[in-house]
């Protein structure tokens, strides 16, 4: 688990807390949502960033103030900074300070008018390890320079398909989450070999049936539009961790060959979902979460279940119903979800 202090809009830092908490391996954010800092403190950040490693975090969001603009010179005063978030802001200003910093592991970039669209050819962006592009109005942001970002390992692109296929010369990618991404081919994964994680969350497509035999240990697929089949789940030879969560349209999911890795399998508000079938070739399955589908209980207990699982949870979301399962699952040996919180 990762620990963090957060530490808003400060007035003075206190560098020893600080420094205390990064040497115990917390993520320690230091984030302004208005402009309440001056070159003093920017000084005191600095000196920290270059004590430091990536887990000091530096964030500018917000600044609603001066019509919503946050002016980037004042990164003149962070050079060296390892990780920065300059995310949740409107519009940019002297953002070609942001291409001066030598020392950077992680960005996250979210200016929602940002007019600098070949902002990721700057030299010193292309050694990061750590990405994340949120969403922009005109979403013309060029994603072809990413090819260059072979040190990069960690990556979150919202909305942005301009040259999305740039993706798949990322050779060292970890894990990859796409935001709202629709319609955009997605076959660039299948040149993503050392990838462990991918999220599809928001957008739409109907399914991921383009991603052949992989190496992915987590899949999340989260409210994405018209998604209705996971047919080649079993192409997933290495997944570990399974989540789907609101898919209105998806109905069913086969295991119909065994997966010797899966151990979790999350399953929640996708009403129309009433058939799970092939449990029992799940042989490392140890946790079961299933919350408001159309599966029904009774029949899908009939079933053979793995003797792997431990943890089983299953919620309709009506109180009396809830109550019911709950001694059932605790009367077949298994714990359930409540029981751990």
């Amino acid at each position: 688990m990762i620990l963090f202090n957060r530490i808003h809009n400060p007035a003075y830092l206190d560098t020893n807390l600080i420094e205390s908490d990064l040497s115990e391996s917390k993520t320690v954010v230091i984030q302004f949502s208005e402009k309440v800092y001056d070159d003093k403190i920017l000084a005191e950040l600095n000196a920290l960033c270059a004590r430091n490693s990536e887990l000091l975090e530096i964030r500018f969001y917000g600044h609603y103030e001066d019509n919503r603009y946050f002016d980037s010179q004042i990164l003149e005063k962070l050079p060296d900074v390892k990780s920065l978030f300059v995310d949740c802001l409107y519009h940019a200003k002297n953002l070609t300070f942001l291409t001066k910093l030598k020392h950077l592991h992680t960005l996250s970039l979210g200016f929602f008018e940002l007019k600098e669209t070949e902002i990721l050819n700057s030299e010193n962006l292309k050694s990061l390890q750590k990405l994340l592009l949120s969403d922009t109005r005109t979403k013309a942001l060029n994603l072809e320079y990413l090819r260059e970002y072979q040190n990069l390992k960690y990556l979150i692109c919202c909305s942005h398909t301009k040259n999305i296929e740039a993706i798949g010369e990322l050779k060292n990618l970890e894990y990859l989450s796409l935001n709202s991404i629709s319609k955009a081919p997605i076959g660039f994964v299948n040149n993503l070999k050392k990838l462990k994680t991918l999220k599809l969350i928001l957008g739409g497509r109907s399914d991921i049936y383009e991603i052949e035999d992989n190496d992915i240990e987590e899949l999340e697929i989260i409210r994405v539009r018209g998604f209705n089949e996971l047919k080649n789940i079993t192409r997933f030879k290495k997944l570990k961790k399974l989540q789907i969560e609101d898919q209105i349209q998806l109905t069913e999911l086969v295991f119909d060959k065994t997966l010797h890795h899966l151990e979790e399998v999350t399953i929640l508000n996708c009403k129309s979902f009433s058939l799970l079938d092939g449990l029992e070739n799940l042989e490392r399955l140890s946790r079961l979460w299933i919350y408001k589908t159309g599966l029904d209980f009774d029949n899908l207990v009939e079933k053979r279940l793995p003797k792997s699982l431990k943890t089983f949870g299953f919620y309709t979301s009506k109180v009396k119903i809830d109550k019911e399962i709950q001694i059932k699952i605790k009367s077949l040996g298994y714990q359930n979800r409540l029981a751990e919180v």
